[in-house]
């Protein structure tokens, strides 16, 4: 039997590397939609302190202000808050290669969230570096000491950087792992993988349908078209018409094309819903319009009445 290394190498190497959220606020204190969230482990051991509770409250301009004085004279976790509230624009102007700088400095000093940000810059190569070599070193770092984004994406290095079935088996255990803190990212890794059978892991399409369950439910959209195909089609477990449409539609909704144009196909031909050839072609017209085209879905509007097609028209411009 042929080895599917190659197919899952090639598929985890498609899959992007992946940062911390960016958040912008204006003035001293963000709304609360705008305030990241707070995990004040990330920047080491001192948290009790006026800077890192102020930052908690979303005092970000006030954090700010305490905090540079300590990060002049290194201290490491201030030095990580300063680069933080710098990156992400938060109450002052993002200014990243000032953040860079002071990421720099902090991951010098062992903070893993540091050493996961400055791996990203010196991988960038556009405020310091670039150096892979460096970035490597201190993304294994941060994914040692429990970075669940410095797993996932020093997976991808070890696949970039060997190729084959060697750099895929040394980054499964650190896919695994992002995944079991709750990475969506890691848990469509680790879907493909057990969905393609690589690493001395054994083909098992209900344990890969477990995971696309549980990155769909965090609004992964690529899982949520995968369950939905999947759903459909009885991969992995039972057939589900109308749970597989349903997660089709929310991929659609987020905006996935393909997923949109897979919509579509359901609503003609009404499974885990009533047929329905207006919302059929309005969904591939949303996806015709971003580039994806589709030989049987453009006969089925062209077979489609004149009002049905304006119709449609005006329904796809409704859609976002």
């Amino acid at each position: 039997m042929r080895s599917r290394h190659p197919l899952a190498a090639l598929l985890f190497a498609a899959l992007p590397l992946v940062a911390s959220p960016a958040a912008g606020a204006d003035g001293d204190r963000a709304g609360e939609a705008d305030k990241p969230s707070v995990d004040l482990q990330r920047f080491g051991e001192k948290q009790s302190d006026p800077a890192f509770g102020a930052y908690q409250r979303g005092l970000y301009i006030t954090a700010y202000n305490l905090a540079l004085p300590r990060a002049k004279d290194g201290d490491a976790a201030a030095q990580a808050l300063v680069a933080e509230i710098l990156s992400r624009g938060l109450g002052l102007p993002r200014d990243p290669a000032e953040a860079a700088k002071w990421y720099g400095k902090a991951a010098e000093a062992g903070i893993a969230e540091a050493q996961f940000q400055y791996a990203l810059v010196l991988s960038d190569g556009k405020y310091a570096g670039p150096d892979p070599d460096r970035a490597f070193e201190l993304m294994q770092a941060a994914a040692d000491a429990g970075n669940r984004l410095a797993m996932f994406n020093f997976a991808q290095m070890l696949i970039n950087r060997e190729a084959g079935g060697t750099g895929l088996a040394k980054a499964v255990p650190y896919y695994e792992k992002a995944a079991e803190a709750g990475l969506p990212d890691a848990q469509y890794a680790m879907a493909q993988l057990y969905a393609n059978g690589a690493a001395g892991r054994p083909r098992d399409e209900a344990r890969a349908r477990e995971y696309l369950i549980l990155a769909a439910r965090q609004n992964y959209d690529t899982a949520q078209l995968d369950l939905g195909t999947w759903l459909v089609e009885g991969r992995g477990g039972e057939r589900d018409y109308e749970a597989g449409f349903g997660w089709m539609k929310r991929a659609a909704e987020s905006g996935n094309v393909a997923a949109r144009n897979r919509l579509a196909k359901l609503y003609v031909h009404g499974l885990g819903t009533e047929p329905d050839p207006i919302e059929a072609a309005a969904w591939y017209i949303t996806a015709r319009r971003a580039g994806l085209r589709d030989r049987d879905m453009d006969d089925f509007l062209q077979g489609l009445t004149t009002d049905e097609q304006k119709k449609a028209i005006e329904r796809a411009n409704r859609l976002r």
